[in-house]
């Protein structure tokens, strides 16, 4: 009798023992969870600042550049090995130290809870769910991403700088500076916009997105000017009239609705639009003269100045890109 008490006592202290150590596994991983996905963010804004910066230094003279990128890297460096440190004392509380003598594991539980990955031991048959498998895909493919951003933009810097350098010797005699307009697909409507808004007295009379409405009525009204160029490398042979016609327009409706670069087209639309002689400098290319017919003998606009724009080939490595060109501060 008295060892079938003793039994049931161990075997109820027991139990009491494994939903202790349950709750205390739960709580822990869920706190886990909360300071990795802090940690993603941490590093995702630290990769941001590191981009900002570098794109800060690719400004001014060569030599300026290269002191500026210097620095920009020793800064990032100290900000990254700040980070990391600070990580590695949060996580190693939760028992990721190097001291253990299980160095290898701890290092892979590092890694795996910075990336996101369950760090909790799991038996070999548990199946992953659905959700948790397209979570992990979509965290792996984020970071799959940054990296090629990042070697992207160490790829770029020479040609982007070298390019900044030629398009500064163009600007400075006629005293323009780059005016830096957001990369998002509206980057040449954002800049006419700028522009606008300096030969109006600080605001523009049309938005970006009016600019694109106006570009894409006008092209269609003028289509036999435009169609052959903006649908030559679409064209099939044997392709019906109808059919070309239903692509222009196509053409005209992602042009007014939807974030579709802009480019030689749409600025010849947007030069009779509004009645503008505009002109595009570019480092990497030739300049273009828009609209002369709206320029009279003296060099001024017949509607007032002209739309000055530069044109960068290594801006992003995302493609063409469009800045507003403003007067240097005085």
């Amino acid at each position: 009798m008295i060892l079938h008490r003793l039994l049931n006592l161990t075997s109820m202290w027991a139990t009491e023992v494994l939903k202790f150590l349950w709750f205390l596994w739960f709580s822990c991983n869920a706190y886990l969870s909360t300071r990795t996905c802090i940690f993603r963010k941490e590093i995702s804004q630290l990769q941001k600042k590191e981009v900002e910066m570098k794109k800060q230094a690719a400004r001014g003279s060569k030599a300026e550049q290269k002191a500026k990128k210097k620095q920009v890297e020793e800064e990032v460096s100290q900000l990254s090995a700040k980070l990391k440190e600070k990580q590695a004392k949060e996580l190693s509380a939760l028992g990721y130290s190097s001291g253990n003598g299980n160095e290898k594991s701890n290092m892979d539980n590092l890694v795996k809870a910075i990336a996101g990955v369950s760090v909790s031991s799991q038996p070999e048959n548990t199946k992953v769910s659905k959700a948790k498998q397209r979570r992990d895909k979509r965290a792996q493919q984020e970071a799959e991403r940054e990296l090629r951003i990042q070697a992207e933009q160490n790829d770029i810097v020479s040609d982007r700088m070298v390019e900044n350098e030629k398009l500064e010797r163009k600007l400075k005699p006629l005293g323009l500076t780059v005016c830096e307009i957001k990369p998002d697909g509206h980057c040449l409507y954002r800049a006419v916009e700028n522009q606008l808004a300096h030969l109006f007295g600080g605001k523009s009379p049309y938005t970006f997105q009016q600019l694109r409405e106006m570009a894409a009525a006008y092209m269609r009204k003028h289509t036999s000017d435009f169609l052959p160029f903006c649908l030559s490398e679409n064209l099939i042979e044997g392709d019906s009239d109808e059919s070309i016609a239903q692509k222009f327009e196509n053409y005209c409706k992602e042009v007014e609705s939807t974030a579709i670069w802009g480019g030689q087209l749409e600025l010849g639309a947007l030069t009779h639009c509004l009645k503008k002689h505009i002109m595009i400098f570019s480092g990497s290319f030739p300049d273009v003269e828009m609209g002369k017919e709206y320029k009279s003998a003296d060099g001024i606009g017949s509607s007032g100045s002209s739309i000055m724009l530069s044109y960068h080939m290594h801006a992003f490595g995302l493609g063409e890109h469009y800045n507003s060109l403003v007067p240097i501060p005085i």
